[in-house]
């Protein structure tokens, strides 16, 4: 009997019509779809085909969870693994192909609409604007997870002024923003994005310097990105920032050096 395979899919942030074709189509022709409960809706789960066998991890332990994919796939079954938001970035995608590949299972990755673009879309902003901010600097806070490497302080992140997008930290808010105001100053805008692309999706506006009360008083403790930095504003200093892309200044040739679009 042949093996199955552990197609691990990106379930999108929330929204159901979020979810990209591929991983649609995926989790239509396998007969086992494990997935996390709580970050992924019943809507996504739609596309099962029927008969599915669904395995719900949000009481499993990761040995829990790689007993339940190598099994499937000796038995010749493929499988939708689902995970919230993007498989690129905290996805514990690491440590679950490393079992895989000790079992010698064959696995593949799907990508989905990670978090942070999810929020961005929900605030209507462009996270990098031309002259202002062209880095995106991801990263979390570790309070209540696993410990930052040495050299990824949030500090040293900071300093570098560019459009952070801050997860696992909603709940730190009140601490964090004095660090923030060192390095961005207490008038540079932040959102914090709750839930992105749910229906009950929460926006918070707000600046450095008020953000910490105003989740406060929202009453927020559920997961959210924070993004900060001044690309928020939508503008540059002068109001009329142009990228390269569409000026009329720009070589629209295409010949060597060129870029078309």
């Amino acid at each position: 009997m042949s093996q199955g395979t552990v197609h691990f899919i990106g379930a999108g942030p929330g929204a159901a019509d979020l979810l990209t074709l591929r991983g649609a189509a995926l989790i239509g022709r396998c007969p086992v779809c494990v997935y996390a409960g709580a970050l992924v809706p019943d809507a996504v789960l739609e596309h099962c085909p029927d008969g599915v066998q669904l395995i719900d991890t949000r009481d499993l332990d990761l040995d829990q969870i790689t007993e339940a994919l190598v099994g499937a796939s000796r038995r010749g079954q493929d499988v939708a693994r689902l995970q919230s938001g993007d498989l690129s970035i905290y996805s514990a995608l690491t440590e679950q192909i490393r079992r895989l590949d000790e079992a010698g299972v064959p696995w593949d990755m799907t990508p989905g609409v990670p978090a942070f673009a999810a929020a961005s879309a929900a605030i209507g902003r462009e996270l990098t604007v031309p002259g202002v901010a062209q880095s995106l600097i991801l990263t979390r806070h570790s309070k209540r997870a696993t410990a930052m490497p040495p050299g990824e302080e949030l500090a040293g992140l900071a300093a570098h002024g560019t459009t952070l997008a801050l997860h696992l930290a909603t709940q730190a808010i009140e601490e964090l923003a004095p660090l923030l105001a060192e390095h961005y100053g207490e008038a540079c805008p932040v959102y914090v994005v709750a839930r992105a692309s749910w229906p009950d999706e929460l926006v918070i506006r707000g600046t450095v310097a008020t953000i910490a009360a105003q989740v406060q008083g929202a009453g927020l403790v559920r997961t959210a990105t924070i993004l900060v930095g001044p690309a928020l504003a939508g503008t540059g200093a002068d109001g009329a920032c142009v990228s390269h892309l569409y000026s009329p200044d720009r070589d629209r040739t295409l010949g060597e050096g060129a870029t078309s679009s």
